[in-house]
C-alpha cells in the first residue's frame, strides 16, 4: 500500500512540476509580449507627437496666406471678413417630422351640422 502512495506522490511532483515548467515559460511569453506592445506604444507616440509638430507647422496662418495668394487664380480663395457670417436665428432648420397616427379614433361629430345650422 506503501508503494502505490509513493508512486502516486512521485506523480503528483512529477505533474505539479510540468505545470510549473509550462507556466513559468507561458508568463515569460506574455512579459516579453507585453514590453514588445509597450516599446510599439513608445514608438508610436514618438511618431504622433512628430505628426502633430508637422501638421502644426504646415498649417501656419502666415503659410497658408501665401498658398491662398500664389494658388488665387485656381482656388479663389479670400479672406473671411465678419459679414459672412450669420446668426442662428437666420437659419432655417427644418420642420420636425409629423408623428404617425398608430391609433386612429373615429369622430362620428365631424360631418353633423352645428347648432343653428341644416344639415344637408
Amino acid at each position: 500500500m506503501k508503494s502505490i502512495a509513493y508512486v502516486l506522490t512521485a506523480l503528483a511532483v512529477f505533474g505539479l512540476a510540468f505545470w510549473a515548467y509550462r507556466e513559468n515559460y507561458a508568463t515569460q511569453q506574455v512579459l516579453s509580449q507585453t514590453q514588445r506592445l509597450q516599446r510599439d506604444i513608445g514608438q508610436a507616440q514618438v511618431r504622433l507627437r512628430v505628426l502633430r509638430a508637422e501638421w502644426a507647422y504646415l498649417n501656419r496662418p502666415n503659410r497658408l496666406l501665401e498658398l491662398s495668394d500664389i494658388n488665387f487664380d485656381s482656388l479663389g480663395l479670400l479672406p473671411l471678413r465678419p459679414n459672412q457670417f450669420g446668426r442662428v436665428d437666420e437659419v432655417a432648420f427644418p420642420p420636425d417630422p409629423l408623428l404617425p397616427i398608430t391609433n386612429p379614433v373615429d369622430v362620428s361629430t365631424m360631418n353633423a351640422a352645428l347648432p343653428g345650422e341644416q344639415f344637408p
